[in-house]
């Protein structure tokens, strides 16, 4: 059971999500907040799966600020930040706040079930129109004066890099290379420092760009 809270302003949006989501036999909305101070609470009280976060919340905290704040007290719950808007500046702040990914609020039902799926597994998630400027995005960001820093990670980290890009949840990467769970957190910090990243986007921009995944960008 993938366990929801709902951060939203309006409360006929919440109300409808709620009705949309419950009727997923595998998912439950287990809180509701209308603004950002009170979805870190309830996010805090029911320790959810899944966050579904509006960044426009006009009274109380916004949903950016919320986001940042969230993933450093719950860094195991995945955020997804709903949006009216394709706004290309707030979307890469949010990811780089820390959220797994932004749906558009004009999306298809199927569409969000998906994303709450992707994203509780630990994958990063996209509207279409969003990824590719954001893949640009850090794309740009990562070129550098000509030195290669994929050549300063051990063979250990490439494979690590290449699992985690490739959606694996740190137990299953354990589970693949057969070493314990806390060593995959080192090589996964060891190689975020080397590679000056910070979220899974921006290491799935890079393992595209290195062709890590099979194809390249």
């Amino acid at each position: 059971m993938i366990k929801i809270l709902l951060v939203d302003d309006h409360a006929v949006v919440r109300m409808g999500l709620k009705v949309l989501l419950n009727a997923v036999p595998d998912m439950e909305v287990v809180g509701e907040a209308s603004e950002g101070n009170e979805g870190i609470v309830k996010a805090l009280e029911t320790e959810p799966d899944v966050v579904l976060m509006d960044l426009s919340m006009p009274h109380g905290k916004d949903g950016l600020t919320a986001t940042g704040e969230l993933k450093k007290q719950l860094p195991n719950t995945s955020i997804l930040i709903l949006t009216m808007h394709d706004d290309e500046e707030y979307l890469f702040r949010a990811i780089q706040a820390g959220a797994s990914g932004c749906v558009l609020k004009s999306a298809p039902h199927q569409e969000l079930i998906d994303a709450i799926k992707s994203v509780c597994m630990g994958n990063a998630y996209l509207h279409p129109a969003a990824t590719k400027r954001l893949m640009d995005e850090y794309l740009g960001s990562i070129k550098n004066d000509g030195s290669d820093t994929y050549q300063l990670l051990s063979d250990r980290e490439k494979e690590v890099l290449t699992l985690i890009a490739k959606g694996y949840s740190n137990k299953e990467i354990g589970e693949q290379l057969i070493i314990s769970v806390k060593t995959v957190e080192t090589h996964k910090s060891n190689l975020m420092d080397k590679l000056q990243m910070k979220t899974r986007p921006e290491l799935v921009a890079y393992a595209l760009k290195k062709g890590l995944l099979g194809y390249g960008m």
